[in-house]
């Protein structure tokens, strides 16, 4: 906020300090930011030490994902919900109108200091700008190489996602209805799954009898999620 205030240029970037930008990142994000509809624009994100361990290869796995069909997804209707703060570029002039809200954003009443890359992102859509995905602006970034770390770092993400949820209903109905349908998936989908895993251990301990129906249908899902991944990426280390 104290590096926003005191710029003086058309475009401000967004690098958290663990990250590395390939040399034309800043290039490629100021060439979609040429429309003036367009408030943020974020490159794509990968693990600069995927090949540290199994998780930190899953994690990259994961951002692929998150970046190609989620992210990408959304910026077909020009609403990426979320320009992530390892590597964002935001139009200097929207941000100086917005900085007052994002600096005292609370959340229950009180001071609120995590998922502020989303928060930002909402509150440019709200003031109706743009919000885009440049999928060749590469930016790597590290990850956590320990599942305590990994999963302290979702459960902030997580708390991130429903708060700005909330934030975002009133916004939901001036885009796509395929945006109302992503934000209902991504809030309902990890609850309902979380539903499915506890029923199945329910059964498996009050009948001594394997829930085959929804092991199966997790195995489905993923198994047809991770084809689709591996065929869009071309690599194999998605099977």
């Amino acid at each position: 906020i104290a590096a926003i205030r005191r710029s003086s240029g058309d475009l401000v970037l967004n690098v958290d300090s663990d990250t590395t930008l390939a040399s034309d990142v800043v290039t490629k994000l100021a060439l979609k930011m040429q429309h003036p509809a367009v408030g943020a624009a974020m490159g794509q994100l990968v693990a600069s030490n995927r090949s540290d361990t199994w998780l930190t290869r899953l994690i990259d796995m994961e951002y692929w994902l998150a970046c190609n069909e989620e992210r990408a997804a959304q910026a077909r209707f020009g609403a990426v919900m979320c320009c992530c703060g390892p590597c964002a570029m935001y139009r200097r002039s929207a941000l100086l109108l917005l900085l007052d809200q994002y600096e005292t954003q609370l959340f229950r009443g009180k001071p609120s200091d995590f998922g502020e890359d989303r928060h930002l992102t909402i509150l440019m859509l709200k003031a109706g700008l743009r919000t885009e995905y440049v999928p060749d602006a590469i930016a790597a970034t590290v990850v956590p190489d320990r599942l305590g770390p990994y999963l302290r770092q979702q459960l902030r993400w997580a708390r991130s996602t429903f708060r700005d949820t909330l934030l975002a209903l009133r916004l939901l109905p001036s885009l796509d209805r395929y945006l109302t349908l992503d934000v209902v998936g991504q809030n309902l989908g990890p609850l309902l799954l979380a539903l499915s895993v506890l029923a199945g251990l329910a059964q498996l301990a009050l009948t001594a009898t394997v829930p085959w129906s929804a092991v199966l249908m997790i195995a489905s899902m993923t198994i047809i999620r991770c084809s689709v991944a591996a065929f869009r990426a071309r690599q194999l280390r998605f099977l």
